[in-house]
């Protein structure tokens, strides 16, 4: 299992091979090589294994024998995402005997720790909102609405009543997060709009950070604790995203102002809003630049997590992340 340690000397690394790109393994290094028209090849950067945490490969390699053999021997998270973020390949050897963690997982209804998730995403989505310091209607519309469904967090005892809380409080948040931003409604995977777009490849993105992690303890990823089970879908990640959108939503509205991210970064297809494929570097790196900051308080966050859970601890000691 990774300590603290190996959270802060390790980084995260993102290679993006949208373009024509290859990996290589030489003398214990990584090479990222590019494969020009002539088809000469030019190594672009060589990466330690011993400083690699994980290794995001966003577009389409070739996983050979020699780089399965160094993620395996240095202990490497390898994830390959095809260009439209969706994962092709997930590869970790880390903590997968926790047996004793997933009887647990197994065991348990985790109804105290779904509400540590809730309570903990709306007290950053309130927290958002005090930032704007805009005392429009609508946000003091959302900032009591938040407070009210913190109010009532405590004598949940279902997981329907808590899926409403958290929706209630989702709506009125967004309404006045992106309200100057002719924000319509959030509707994930319709990209109906380029915000909803840019909002469901950070979520993405935020989604596969937090999976590394998860699986550094040995969850079962497929167990929840707030989002029900279903075929193939990794509900704990779900689950343990919802605190961390906040990092996702401030960046994307950030980024706007700062003319970072626009609509005519997009085009429109089918009526749907998609990322023109020369702006897709551009917005993975925004995003990776927002969360990897954030690597080892993640780290800790998950850890607690860990401990609290194994120990059936309540509500109140489970961890919180304050944006």
């Amino acid at each position: 299992m990774f300590t603290q340690k190996d959270i802060e000397f390790r980084t995260i690394f993102v290679i993006n091979c949208i373009e024509e790109r290859g990996l290589r393994v030489k003398g214990g290094e990584l090479l990222l090589e590019e494969i020009k028209e002539d088809r000469k090849v030019t190594t672009l950067t060589k990466i330690p294994f011993q400083k690699v945490l994980a290794l995001f490969v966003i577009g389409h390699i070739t996983i050979t024998t020699p780089l399965i053999e160094n993620c395996k021997k240095y202990n490497v998270a390898l994830i390959v995402l095809k260009p439209s973020l969706r994962p092709v390949f997930y590869w970790s050897d880390s903590a997968e005997a926790n047996y004793l963690l997933r009887k647990r997982q197994y065991c348990s209804d985790g109804l105290c720790a779904a509400q540590s998730l809730v309570s903990n995403k709306i007290s950053n989505q309130m927290q958002l909102l005090l930032n704007t310091r805009r005392k429009d209607a609508k946000t003091r519309l959302a900032i009591e609405h938040c407070r009210a469904c913190l109010d009532s967090l405590p004598g949940i005892d279902d997981r329907q009543q808590l899926l409403g809380i958290e929706g209630t409080a989702a709506r009125y948040f967004f309404a006045a997060y992106f309200h100057d931003y002719n924000w319509s409604g959030r509707q994930p995977r319709t990209k109906k709009d380029y915000i909803n777009a840019t909002l469901d490849i950070g979520y993405t993105l935020l989604f596969n950070f937090i999976e590394c992690y998860l699986r550094m303890f040995g969850f079962d990823l497929y167990i929840g604790v707030f989002h029900t089970e279903w075929y193939k879908r990794k509900s704990l990640v779900c689950d343990m995203v919802e605190p961390f959108r906040c990092i996702i939503e401030r960046t994307i509205r950030t980024s706007i102002n700062r003319k970072q991210i626009s609509i005519k970064d997009y085009e429109l297809k089918a009526n749907e809003y998609h990322l023109k494929k020369e702006r897709c570097g551009d917005y993975y790196h925004l995003f990776f630049d927002a969360l990897i900051p954030y690597k080892s308080t993640i780290f800790k966050y998950i850890q607690s997590y860990y401990r609290c859970f194994m120990g059936r601890k309540s509500v109140v000691d489970y961890p919180v992340f304050e944006l």
